[in-house]
């Protein structure tokens, strides 16, 4: 039986799902199966003999473009041309005589799943359900995904602290308890002012994480996992250049020194805290007296970005290697899985590095 958490939202596991779509219920509108599998399939497999009439609406992806796009009705069940990488939600009407909408998140139950790409659309997904009607939020024990997704929904709609939500949402269900990577997670989501914010240091980092975990289990990377090439023509005009488009706003950038082709935008630095400088090379320091000692100078080097689709070596797999630019093969930086230590002495894991005498600040 599902629990009552907040008027029209209820939280259960996939037997209350399975009953709401089978025995169709006046009080629940709208369900959200957060499953390892979006397909509706999965009730079958759960309660042998199980079937039940579904309609799909539509089906939304991240393409290699990092872009969503969307599958409508295509009638004999086969993918659009547009090579979909990653599910992101699958909507359909379901249950007897199709009165439900049900939308379905791939999500594994995992420390090391990523939940805050997908709190967007469950949120938004939550908030609407709860205007037309109300909506069930499930996993398969009721535990863990769903819990998470509904304490997130609790942060951002009554602005409690991640530790408060959860407090507030074993009062009505007390066995939820979600894992400990979700919490870090929701950790994040607080800290970012409860919500995802994609250009933020905290959000970059744990991305870089996941990447990093997912390279180190010797999984092969989609490509659609890292970000879209800026070397790409804008429309955007800048000083000393043509009239700028109204309400655009110069984007910093990086440019390969050589070839001045576009390698990097600001909002793919990955931001550190500096170490103690050249003091981790204490070995080799010069005496105090000589004024070329740079020792107590702790400007970075090198400036470390999140992994951007023009990094061939990266892209094919590679542990380490060199970056070179995708227009001339210039040299511009290094990369490495396992880490590089910049000159300020922090170490950064994994690390993308640009030289920064191997490129130039610019704008777009």
């Amino acid at each position: 039986m599902p629990y009552l958490v907040r008027e029209n939202l209820f939280i259960g596991n996939i037997g209350d799902a399975a009953e709401v779509l089978q025995n169709v219920s006046e009080e629940i509108t709208h369900i959200l199966s957060i499953l390892s599998s979006a397909s509706i399939s999965f009730f079958s497999e759960w309660r042998k003999g199980l079937t039940i009439p579904t309609k799909e609406i539509k089906k939304i992806y991240v393409g290699g473009a990092g872009a969503a796009t969307s599958d409508d009705d295509l009638g004999d069940g086969s993918k659009s041309s547009l090579s979909p990488e990653k599910l992101l939600y699958s909507m359909e009407h379901a249950g007897k005589d199709l009165k439900l909408v049900r939308m379905a998140v791939p999500m594994r139950d995992t420390e090391s799943e990523d939940l805050l790409d997908y709190l967007d659309v469950c949120l938004d997904f939550i908030d609407r359900s709860r205007k037309e009607g109300s909506v069930l939020v499930h996993c398969f024990a009721g535990v863990s995904r769903s819990a998470a997704i509904v304490i997130a929904y609790l942060m951002r709609t009554e602005h409690l602290p991640q530790e408060d939500a959860l407090e507030s949402l074993r009062k009505s269900c007390e066995f939820v308890c979600p894992n400990d990577g979700f919490l870090e997670q929701l950790q994040m989501f607080e800290e970012m002012g409860f919500k995802v914010d994609h250009n933020s240091s905290l959000y970059k980092r744990f991305r870089l994480k996941v990447l990093g975990e997912t390279y180190n289990r010797g999984e092969k990377i989609d490509s659609s996992k890292y970000r879209a090439d800026p070397g790409m023509p804008t429309e955007v005009f800048c000083e000393g250049e043509a009239t700028p488009e109204v309400g655009k706003k110069c984007t910093p950038a990086y440019r390969c020194k050589k070839c001045r082709r576009v390698v990097a935008l600001q909002e793919h630095v990955v931001d550190h805290i500096p170490g103690e400088g050249e003091t981790s090379f204490e070995w080799h320091k010069r005496g105090s007296g000589n004024p070329l000692n740079k020792s107590e100078e702790f400007d970075c080097s090198s400036v470390f970005i999140e992994p951007l689709r023009w990094m061939t070596a990266v892209e094919e797999g590679a542990l380490e290697g060199k970056l070179s630019c995708a227009q001339c093969e210039a040299r511009l930086g290094y990369f490495n899985w396992s880490g590089i230590q910049c000159s300020c002495g922090s170490w950064i894991t994994p690390a993308f590095q640009l030289h920064k005498n191997r490129v130039d600040n610019s704008t777009l």
